[in-house]
């Protein structure tokens, strides 16, 4: 089943989102008009006055994919999986800084280095990872002018830093129950990297273990866990960690300082989630948060498969779920091109230069058309990103990459935004 189909007023103002039955009603009887392709979204013809059901909107951030899903009651009426382009970003600033950096030293024209007289403001990410909160608050801002959206929920911290230093902070029930064990099992899984501590396998069932035996004192300080395999468990048993390890001084000695590595690890890795849950609350809609080990308790109690979208669907408090869609749209940030005059090869010199002007008989790169061709070798029709030239004859990317078609035969079905789309 596809994501439920967005839906404005007259006035543009959003409405409870509707099935793609009722859309193509809506369509065929002259109610409505597409509004925009992707996300689809529909605007009536006619004023109707319905009441609205609040909408929560969940995000379950990632470094290469964001999870987006909203949830109306119980029901979970649209996913949508954001891939974010921070390597390429990456990728493009090494380039810059080896392209400059040979200019210098071949004494050519050069942009002169500026890097050791500028301070970072306070809160400066990297821009791969400020990129990632940007594309992040993009859609928030788009997905709450085509529906409406009520509160947010955001997966805030991978792990709950202050109850795993001390857990007595909720109580008992929350030290012995099952979700404090999805958080030490999360931590101590991104701390040790999914490896056994003692030999280093992987892709094999890891438990929890002791450094110092609890037989002998060790205390169940997160300080004193790490992860080991069955076989590695059983050898140790209750043996203390030198004497276990005796025979492996380097071993030993990267355990214990791995061991007492500071929880500021962590701390560094949430602080992406920590700008946008900042930025979040700007929007001046009220924003709750989760742990990642509370969305897998919660997934996993529900039964649900591994993906980004259900991810975000489970942050936060979540008794049951009613998933009606298994379709989300596939969203992926290309960028708005460069700036650039012409293309460079790899040792810096030109060797294309591009257009003054980016529009063609109507059409810019990026742009997702739609190209019916009635005759000749091509006949056929073609949905997906063109690519304009001068000539008039465009190449379109759909499964596969199809050139010459004339821009006769083209229409704009969505306008070119930096992203890309796939249902």
């Amino acid at each position: 089943m596809s994501n439920l189909v967005f839906v404005l007023d007259t006035k543009k103002r959003p409405l409870n989102p509707i099935r793609p039955g009722l859309a193509r009603k809506l369509l065929t009887n002259g109610k409505a008009a597409v509004f925009k392709g992707y996300p689809f979204t529909l605007i009536l013809k006619v004023e109707v006055t319905v009441p609205q059901k609040p909408i929560t909107l969940k995000i379950d951030p990632g470094s290469r994919t964001t999870g987006i899903a909203l949830i109306q009651e119980e029901n979970v009426i649209f996913g949508a999986e954001l891939t974010h382009r921070g390597q390429a970003i990456k990728a493009s600033l090494e380039s810059r800084r080896s392209l400059r950096r040979g200019r210098r030293n071949r004494h050519t024209r050069y942009r002169r280095a500026r890097f050791s007289n500028r301070t970072r403001p306070k809160g400066w990410l990297a821009p791969s990872l400020q990129h990632r909160v940007e594309t992040t608050l993009t859609w928030v801002t788009r997905l709450m002018k085509l529906a409406p959206i009520a509160s947010i929920a955001q997966e805030l911290v991978r792990f709950d830093l202050q109850q795993l230093e001390n857990p007595e902070i909720s109580g008992i029930e929350y030290q012995q129950g099952v979700l404090h064990g999805y958080e030490i099992r999360e931590y101590l899984l991104n701390k040790w990297e999914r490896k056994c501590a003692y030999c280093g396998e992987i892709n094999t069932p890891l438990q929890v273990e002791h450094i110092h035996p609890k037989a002998k004192g060790g205390a169940n300080r997160i300080s004193n866990l790490c992860l080991a395999c069955d076989a590695c468990n059983k050898k140790k048993g209750t043996q203390d960690v030198e004497q276990f390890l005796s025979k492996k001084p380097e071993i030993l000695k990267r355990i214990l300082s791995q061991a007492k590595r500071p929880l500021k690890d962590a701390a560094a890795v949430n602080s992406t989630r920590w700008t946008l849950f900042n930025r979040l609350r700007t929007t001046g809609l009220p924003v709750s948060t989760g742990s990642g080990g509370l969305t897998k308790f919660n997934r996993i109690q529900l039964n649900l498969p591994k993906t980004h979208w259900l991810d975000a669907a489970c942050v936060g408090k979540v008794e049951s779920l009613k998933i009606l869609t298994s379709k989300p749209l596939s969203i992926k940030a290309t960028g708005h091109g460069t700036r650039q005059m012409c293309r460079t090869g790899k040792f810096g010199f030109p060797y294309r230069y591009v257009p003054r002007f980016k529009f063609v008989k109507g059409f810019q790169t990026g742009d997702i058309v739609k190209a019916i061709v009635t005759s000749g070798k091509k006949n056929g029709t073609y949905v997906g990103r063109v690519a304009v030239r001068t000539s008039g004859s465009f190449n379109i990317s759909a499964s596969e990459l199809v050139s010459g078609i004339s821009h006769k035969y083209c229409s704009i079905i969505h306008k070119k935004d930096g992203y890309s789309y796939a249902a």
